[in-house]
């Protein structure tokens, strides 16, 4: 078969079915229409109906539109998980422009950066006290026309620390920016070849860069995620109650969570951040039915002491994307739980579909599961990305599709080096199984070569999440004078654990992974570094390293 894995879709699922591509604006006006006085959007126990939702989108768009940010014009969000996303977001993208998503946790280098790269003069941020000074500094240096605050309370008051806005005419409120504003008769003509998005990537190798991504991208991949999961919809026939505690300036929110909620008449329960218990609030006692999380967030709830005295009853639909998901946890939840907990896989440059697993198939574990509808996967080698290696061999993932993003904003030399011919070169090392069953080995820059061999990251910390008393891992490669490179431990330990040495835990490893995988080093700490939406850092953990640090053959204690 051309798609081995076609035969254990879902059923009446095909590969080649149809992907509808629109504008993204239209996808909220659709729902609109079709839901009206539905719920959308849930935030600190407030409804927004779709209507409401709508009419709040168009109020922005006319205020945009006024302003002379529209065609051909850049819009920063600088926001974190509030209604005012949704909102500026469809707003600047119905008055035509395109958004640049910044995002929170990112530092002020790389985010003055993405705002001088992006071109986008004009600035949409909240008056709290944990994003406004930062978004004052881009005025000072000049990279802004305008600064656009939008106010916390109005959704509410939760004690949230805030910061006074100054006298400045560049700076205005949000309400000072949309009022007066009157709707125009005609809104602007948008194309589903129009870049809506630059969503820029993490920059793990240099400065970030920003992946283009149309309006026909973004909704592409909304109908992958339609197709795929149309059998089980039907089958229910619910409005369901989608947990949002993902970042909705992170891809895998905004394309997962908040455009395929929407395009469904779902209800959106939308949290500030990540917290546990108010997550099993929702789950518990609100009845939520789907849950998408990254593995951080689902390790940190199979650490709960009462896990298996919880009621996850409700939930219809657990899954976790943008990072693997340790077996192990998997392996907890089905033991305390009785719930299959599946991860796929995905990218920015991709608006984040690219695996999944239909709910019946073959138990793989470990596995990404199968290429989703309308996008092709295959297996290349290292040495050259036009080589395409059979079943079984690890080397470079490649895909393409109508979801896989055209190139990245200013870099035509970037963007050339990242295709072979229609095919985008992920970076992601792995192999296809016979039945068409994906498993990642490691990211390509995050390859140690030790002593001539190539060791991955991720199948040692695969191994060392077995240990009875890891709560999570990292590991990186350290310079070795023997080998040239060694794989090193970060761990932060479970709960009245103690640590133990390394020779211990290459014994424990010992059978579990080859001899040149075993770690040289281990490193106990009280916490380890995450990416913005939530996924531990091999990146920001290097950095923290110094240059020459030689072998450490037993490092214990934290930090």
């Amino acid at each position: 078969m051309p798609h081995p894995g076609e035969q254990f879709y879902p059923q009446g699922v095909r590969w080649d079915d149809t992907i509808e591509r629109f504008t993204v604006p239209d996808l909220l006006s659709k729902a609109a229409a079709e839901y009206g006085a539905r719920p959308a959007i849930e935030f600190r126990d407030r409804p927004i109906s779709y209507a409401e939702l709508e009419d709040k989108v168009e109020i922005a768009a006319s205020a945009f539109l006024r302003a002379g940010y529209g065609r051909d014009k850049s819009v920063a969000l600088f926001l974190g998980n509030t209604p005012d996303h949704p909102v500026n977001f469809f707003g600047a993208l119905k008055a035509g422009a395109r958004i640049v998503h910044l995002s929170p946790l990112d530092g002020e280098i790389a985010l003055s950066h993405k705002l001088s790269d992006s071109g986008a003069r004009v600035l949409i941020t909240i008056n709290l006290s944990a994003l406004l000074p930062t978004a004052l500094k881009f005025l000072d240096k000049g990279l802004l026309d305008k600064l656009i605050v939008c106010e916390d309370d109005d959704w509410g008051k939760v004690g949230t620390p805030q910061t006074a806005l100054p006298q400045n005419p560049a700076i205005v409120t949000y309400k000072q920016f949309v009022d007066g504003v009157t709707k125009p008769s005609a809104w602007p003509q948008i194309g589903v070849d129009d870049v809506a998005l630059l969503q820029y990537t993490g920059g793990t190798t240099g400065l970030p860069k920003g992946a283009m991504l149309s309006h026909g991208n973004l909704t592409a991949a909304v109908s992958i995620y339609d197709v795929w999961g149309r059998p089980e919809r039907l089958k229910r026939n619910a409005v369901e109650r989608v947990i949002c505690v993902l970042p909705l300036f992170h891809i895998f929110a905004l394309t997962v969570v908040l455009l395929s909620s929407l395009r469904r008449g779902n209800l959106i329960s939308l949290h500030q951040r990540f917290d546990v218990e108010a997550v099993m609030r929702d789950i518990e006692v609100k009845r939520a039915t789907i849950f998408p999380g990254v593995p951080t967030m689902w390790i940190a709830i199979a650490a709960l002491p009462d896990l298996d005295k919880r009621d996850f009853s409700s939930l219809v639909v657990a899954g976790s994307g943008g990072a693997p998901l340790p077996v192990e946890v998997a392996g907890i939840f089905e033991r305390k739980v009785g719930m299959k907990l599946k991860s796929g896989w995905g990218m920015t440059e991709t608006c984040s579909p690219g695996t999944g697993h239909p709910k019946e198939g073959p138990e793989k574990p470990g596995s990404i599961g199968l290429m989703l509808p309308g996008i092709e996967l295959d297996v290349v080698s290292l040495d050259d990305p036009k080589k395409v290696l059979p079943t079984g061999e690890v080397g470079e993932i490649r895909i393409r599709g109508p979801n896989v993003t055209r190139g990245y904003w200013n870099k035509p030399k970037e963007s050339a080096e990242s295709f072979v011919g229609d095919r985008f070169l992920t970076g992601d090392i792995g192999y296809m199984d016979a039945d068409g069953y994906f498993y990642l080995v490691d990211r390509k820059k995050d390859m140690i070569i030790s002593g001539g061999f190539n060791v991955y990251p991720q199948m040692i910390e695969q191994a060392i999440y077995t240990h009875p008393s890891v709560q999570e891992v990292i590991v990186i490669g350290i310079p070795d004078d023997y080998r040239g490179e060694a794989a090193k431990a970060f761990i932060t330990l479970r709960a009245n654990a103690t640590p133990f040495s390394v020779e211990e835990l290459r014994a424990f490893l010992t059978g579990k992974l080859g001899k040149h995988e075993l770690p040289a080093a281990v490193e106990f700490v009280r916490e380890l570094p995450r990416t913005p939406v939530g996924k531990l850092s091999r990146h920001e953990l290097r950095k923290a390293q110094p240059a020459t640090v030689k072998q450490q053959q037993v490092v214990s204690g934290g930090r």
